[in-house]
Order: C-alpha cells, then structure tokens, then sequence
C-alpha cells in the first residue's frame, strides 16, 4: 500500500543515492512530476542515469537537473529543445543513449512485465543497432532490445487514491503508466488524491501494488515548450 507523504522532499530523502537510475513520467513538459523532479534536483544527489522521453527545456522539468550537473547519463528519445544538454553532451560531459521512442516505450513496459529483453525491427541497420545481437525471425533480422528496471520511477497522475491507485489525463498517459512499473521504488504525486473506494476500478490506470509512495502535487502552471496559436477570430460589432 502506498504511503502517503506530506512532500515531494519526504518521499524521496531516504531513497535517493548517487549513481542511481531514475525513469521519469511525462512528455517533455506535460505531465512530468515536477514538484518530484524539483525535490531530486534539491537533494543534491550526483552521477544520475535518467530515462525518459526527453529532457525538457532549458530551465524547466528534467533540464533543471542538468543545469544542476547532477546528470551522468540520458536514455531519451528525443532531446532537441535542451540547448544546454547538447552543449554538454558534445562536450563529452553527459553520455546519452538515443532510443526510438517506441522501442523506449516497450523498454519500459517489459521492465516492469519482467521481460528482460525483446527482438525489434526498429533501428536495424542503423547506429541503434550498433552492439546488439541480431537475431533473424522468418527471414526479417531484429535487434535485441533489454527491458528497462530503473532504481527509482516518479510519475505524475491527475487522480489517487491513498492506496495509490493511479488515473491520468491527457499527455500524461503516454509514458506515466509504464514509467510507473518500471521502478524498484516507485513515487507518485497527484494533483487530486480521495479515499479507497472512490475511483472507478475501471478507470484506474495504475495499480496500487506498484505505487511505494504518494504525495500532493503542488498548484502550479502547467508549461508549454511551444505554444502555437491562430489569430483570434474578429469579433462583430
């Protein structure tokens, strides 16, 4: 059963330790953890291995921990909005692993499914393929892909329960439910938490049995790292 915490900092000051893997929710700035991401960023732990679909922006979500210098190493699918996560991963100060964002996604899934690898198309023939075996299946070659376990998953759900049953809206479903298996320890924090028996069993996205702990999520804006919009249609006298 989960337990609930009164603080991002409260939940994570006696799991967090240098070196450690953390796999992290959300789509760059939507439905990221971010009172979660922001406690990690204050405890000032070192020599991380983050595992995500991308790091954010300069400034905001996960960037906040590479401007920290607390980043070893990025397993991402895409990273094009982070102008200073490309200074230091050319630099040769940050060591990152390019996944498909499909592959990361069922890398993640089998991790918390217990599958400790799997065979792909995806990325045969291409430097994602570069030191992998390669297996041929009625006549196709695939790549062999390893299941993702990280040390420490943070997620981020719109509702709870404090048995830590989880609900997602939006973007926040795409990578929060499979982040949230593939954690030894996994933390959540949630922008409305009830009591058991409220949620729709069916609605609940995330069990409980893999929720360790669960704090409040803060009131804040929720970023946008392009916001695009058309003109505002005239309005008749």
């Amino acid at each position: 059963m989960a337990r609930l915490q009164h603080s991002a900092a409260e939940a994570l000051h006696d799991i967090l330790r240098d070196g450690q893997t953390l796999a992290v929710g959300g789509f760059g700035l939507s439905g990221i953890p971010a009172d979660l991401i922001e406690a990690v960023r204050d405890s000032g732990v070192q020599d991380l291995t983050i595992v995500s679909n991308n790091m954010g922006i300069d400034g905001k979500g996960l960037g906040i921990l590479i401007e920290a210098g607390q980043v070893r190493k990025v397993i991402a699918s895409y990273v094009g909005e982070n102008k200073l996560f490309a200074e230091q991963y050319l630099s040769g100060r940050l060591e990152v692993e390019f996944t498909p964002q499909g592959t990361l996604a069922e890398r993640l899934r089998a991790g918390g499914a217990g599958i400790p690898a799997f065979y792909t198309r995806t990325g045969v023939g291409t430097l994602v393929a570069e030191g992998k075996p390669l297996e041929e299946f009625d006549g196709v070659t695939y790549v062999r892909e390893r299941g993702i376990v990280a040390d420490v998953a943070l997620v981020h759900a719109h509702t709870a329960d404090t048995d830590g049953n989880l609900i997602y809206r939006y973007t926040a479903r795409n990578f929060n439910p499979l982040v949230a298996t593939a954690g030894k320890v996994t933390i959540a924090e949630a922008e409305v938490i009830v009591q058991p028996g409220e949620l729709d069993p069916n609605h609940i996205v995330t069990p409980g049995v893999y929720v360790q702990r669960l704090v409040q999520a803060s009131n804040r804006t929720k970023d946008i790292e392009q916001r695009t919009v058309r003109p505002r249609a005239a309005v008749p006298a």
